[in-house]
Parts: C-alpha cells; structure tokens; sequence
C-alpha cells in the first residue's frame, strides 16, 4: 500500500508471528512503491509494536517496514515457556531465525533501538554471514558495552544484582501481582526522575494518556524477562568481536543514560567505520505516546539522504 494510503490505526498492520514455539505478532507496512528497500525495525526494552507506531510510519516513507515482537515482550512468549533464559546469546539466535525466514534473497536495512541495538549486534557477531545481507546499519541511541551507562561502577553493581533478584520467579510474581497493579504502576510513574524530565514536553491531558500507556507496556510485558534483561545490561561486552560493517548512530541530545563519547570509542572498536547523527530530542528516545511528528526526531536529516540512495 502506499504511503499516503496508509491507515491511521496500528493493528490494521499487525499480523500473529510464530516462530521457534513462540507466538507473538509482528507489524509490517508497505512502503512507496518507488521505494523497495527493506527495513527490519527492532524495538529496544519495555517496548510493543504499539508504542513505536509513529516512528515505523517515518520510516515507511523510505521502504517496507517490518517489526517483530521480541520474545517476553509486547505480549509475545518469553523464552521461559520453551525452557531457556532471555540471555543476549538466545535473542541473537531468534533473531537470526527471523532474518532468514524474512529475507531469504532480500538484502535489508536494520534499524535497532537501545537494547534492540545489543541484540542485533550480537546477532552479526555469532553469524557474520548475515553481514552480507544488511545494506545499511543503523544504531538508535544503541550501545554495546556496560560502560556506556553514564552511571558510577557502583550504582550498575547495584542495578545489576537488583535486577537479578527481581528476574528469579518468586520476586517477579510479587512485584507483578503488588505493584504492576494500574494504582501503583501510575503512583510510581508521576514520581520517577525520567519522568519529571518529559513533563515539560507534554500538556497534563497527554501526561495522563502515557501514564495510562505505561501501564498496559508494564502488564504486557513478562516481568522476569523485563528484569532478566535489565541485569545484561550492567554486564554486557559486543567489543570482543569485529563485524564487518559501518554503523550509523543516533544520538540523542537529552539522552540520560549514556556517554556519546564512551558509545562512540567502543562503536569504533565493533564495527568497520563510525558516523553519528544527533538529535534534539529532550530524553532516551519520545514518549510512549508521541506520533509520527515527534518520532520524527529519530530520523535526523542525514541519516533520510542515507535512506533514499540506491542501495
């Protein structure tokens, strides 16, 4: 379909998706018909296609878009339900999966976001073959090492064993039945520090709709693979293995949990050549509830030059 005839609702552009014992679903938009590059979009953590609507309409102005699920997220099984951990190495190997059920003679444009950027990365180190199939690479505020967290060493010790305690089943099952409750989970959300910082680009209506938003992420997300993940985090290093391939990466100008600096000089060491793209986005990446305007910001201008050459 092409791109002015898109419709305004997500779910007509969501299909179920089972792969490995796994169900979930996955989004996928036609892109103009000029335009036949293909683009694999990878959400990052706390995430469902929903939530990343206006940035996939961005990016189907430049080709066919297609999202999957990540297992333990957006509602899809968890690796816990087929008897494995949600460790990197097990997304990589899905992901992979994916890529060669999906692309079998297409080459493809990968977009990944944040976590989703870890995974992809690991992904190309465990199978360099499919570095020959990615025309263009693309890092979404991403990161590849547990340094890049502008946090002290003790404060990731702190979240990484935190986090660990949260992910074993016991722990989860409270924290999911006590406070992932629609009171709590809004009680906690008004009073985070991140989210004070988005107050100022929202009216107070909206305010309500993401905290409203939130929740649903928070409940539909498996809480062990939520923490599990969250641990990786403070203990993860891609910087061991080269890939064959540039990287382009955004970064966000109000991005409070990452050095630029530190992301760039371990980006540099993984991949074949480095170019950053800065965005005026205020925080991580938008909103839960931000549309394709303020999404847009994803999409620096250069990185739009890069989309619409020739492959």
């Amino acid at each position: 379909m092409p791109r002015n005839k898109l419709a305004k609702n997500p779910a007509d552009y969501i299909v179920p998706l089972n792969i490995n014992g796994l169900e979930g679903r996955m989004m996928r938009l036609s892109g103009p018909v000029k335009r036949q590059r293909e683009i694999l979009y990878i959400y990052g953590h706390h995430a469902m296609l929903e939530r990343w609507w206006g940035f996939v309409e961005n990016l189907a102005e430049y080709g066919n878009v297609t999202v999957p699920d990540l297992p333990g997220f957006g509602g899809m099984d968890s690796f816990y339900k087929i008897g494995k951990k949600p460790t990197i190495d097990n997304f990589a190997d899905y992901l992979a999966a994916f890529i060669k059920l999906r692309y079998r003679r297409k080459r493809v444009t990968i977009f990944a976001l944040s976590f989703g950027f870890v995974v992809v990365t690991r992904m190309l180190q465990k199978y360099p073959e499919l570095t020959k199939k990615v025309d263009l690479l693309v890092s979404e505020v991403g990161f590849v090492h547990k340094e890049d967290f502008i946090y002290k060493p003790a404060t990731r010790v702190f979240f990484r064993w935190s986090s660990a305690l949260f992910s074993m089943r016991p722990m989860a099952l409270f924290i999911r039945y006590a406070f992932l409750n629609s009171f709590m989970l809004k009680f906690i959300h008004a009073r985070m520090p991140n989210t004070k910082r988005r107050m100022v680009e929202v009216t107070p209506e909206e305010f309500s709709d993401i905290a409203n938003f939130e929740v649903k992420l928070w409940q539909v997300n498996d809480v062990r693979t939520h923490w599990y993940t969250t641990k990786q985090f403070f203990e993860v290093d891609n910087c061991g293995v080269r890939v064959n391939l540039p990287v382009y990466h955004v970064v966000s100008a109000g991005d409070f949990y990452f050095n630029p600096h530190v992301v760039e000089q371990h980006m540099r060491i993984v991949f074949t050549d480095y170019k950053s793209f800065t965005t005026t986005s205020k925080a991580h990446t938008p909103h839960v509830m931000a549309d394709k305007k303020a999404m847009g910001v994803l999409l620096p201008p250069g990185l739009k030059r890069l989309l619409v050459k020739d492959r």
